[in-house]
């Protein structure tokens, strides 16, 4: 049948393809091996609604030439026909069969498997792209996937140099933990002096909310803090709690604010804490700057013992914790002596919350709340 005259034909062409070198080799190189090896996909045509490929035979076929071949030339075993098929025309042909449905290149006493002819796709409308498009098809997904892996590794490498650019060339690891220490209500000389000492020991850097009026006064351990590598951050000009205040006032004090430690050190703000951490719809309108609040609050303003402090962080921190403390007080101070290196030794980076986010991938954006990076 038209068909299977096709397929025959596809299959006869194919054959010729592996027996050509055999013709080619001539009588002195024609009892080598003729075929070696082959594991490759070829494409033999196409059949109706199909498309046929051929697999290479998995084992080395010997052919030897025929004796009386002319120098040069090759020679086949005769084709003895077990079955017929149809050609196109209508006429009876030899088809020789080569077992379990794959012919046999030649026929005779001995017959030389050859590649088994896959119909990809059966009929009109479905299509079986074949074992060697499917492994194709596999091994794209994988590549796509792994790209997309690299992409989020990259993304976050790159964060990462980012903010390590802006602390002045300090490495943060995103593949470890870290904690943002943070201290509101300075600047305050006696206890802000002693914990950047600290942090210096042990490479760490933490995150100033400071209060404008006070800036002026202390602009020496501002500047520290900038030379440091720590981040200087708007904790309002006057500590009014904002929720009380009008659109005009909110924006009056996170602005004086920014000025006065611009002013003071040469670094204008880009992170605020709201007094008390207190906002409404109004504050969130008015501020124009990330609002970063907390997850771990020590109270060390109310208890003012600094073991107290110390239990609270060391009983609950984890990766991506931001610490609320205040600069203002001694037992502060002492406290951070004992959680410093304690977290340091627990494996903790200790960073700023600029740092923090951008090691984590966070964009911060204004009129938003931050509380934590986990």
């Amino acid at each position: 049948m038209k068909r299977q005259g096709k397929l025959f034909v596809a299959v006869m062409g194919a054959v010729c393809l592996f027996v050509q070198p055999v013709l080619a080799a001539g009588t002195d190189g024609a009892r080598e091996s003729a075929f070696g090896m082959r594991q490759e996909w070829v494409n033999v045509g196409n059949g109706e609604n199909s498309v046929m490929w051929m697999q290479d035979s998995l084992e080395a076929v010997p052919m030897a030439a025929d004796e009386g071949a002319e120098p040069g030339q090759g020679a086949l075993p005769e084709q003895a026909p077990q079955e017929t098929g149809q050609e196109a025309g209508g006429q009876e042909m030899p088809v020789q069969s080569g077992g379990e449905g794959v012919p046999a290149a030649v026929s005779g006493q001995d017959t030389y498997p050859v590649s088994a002819v896959i119909v990809a796709g059966q009929g009109e409308g479905t299509q079986n792209q074949g074992p060697a498009f499917q492994a194709a098809e596999e091994e794209a997904r994988r590549i796509a996937e792994e790209e997309a892996r690299q992409a989020a590794e990259e993304a976050a490498r790159q964060a990462a140099e980012e903010a390590a650019r802006q602390a002045g060339g300090r490495v943060i690891d995103p593949a470890r933990p870290m904690v943002a220490l943070t201290y509101d209500d300075g600047p305050q000389p006696s206890v802000g002096n002693r914990i950047m000492d600290c942090l210096a020991q042990y490479g760490g850097k933490a995150t100033f909310f400071m209060v404008g009026d006070r800036v002026g006064g202390y602009a020496s351990e501002v500047q520290r803090m900038v030379a440091e590598g720590h981040e200087v951050a708007n904790h309002s000009m006057n500590h009014k709690y904002l929720q009380k205040q009008g659109a005009a006032e909110i924006q009056a004090q996170v602005n004086r604010c920014n000025d006065a430690i611009e002013a003071a050190c040469g670094v204008r703000p880009r992170l605020m804490r709201l007094p008390g951490g207190n906002y409404n719809a109004t504050v969130l309108a008015n501020t124009h700057m990330p609002m970063i609040q907390w997850n771990i609050d020590t109270k060390d303003w109310k208890t003012k013992n600094a073991q107290q402090t110390v239990n609270v962080v060391l009983s609950q921190v984890k990766d991506g914790d931001i610490i609320l403390m205040h600069e203002l007080y001694g037992a502060t101070g002492d406290a951070s002596m004992q959680l410093i290196p304690e977290l340091t030794n627990r494996g903790f980076q200790l960073v700023t919350v600029s740092e923090m986010a951008a090691a984590k991938g966070r964009t911060l954006e204004a009129g938003k709340l931050y509380s934590s990076f986990r």
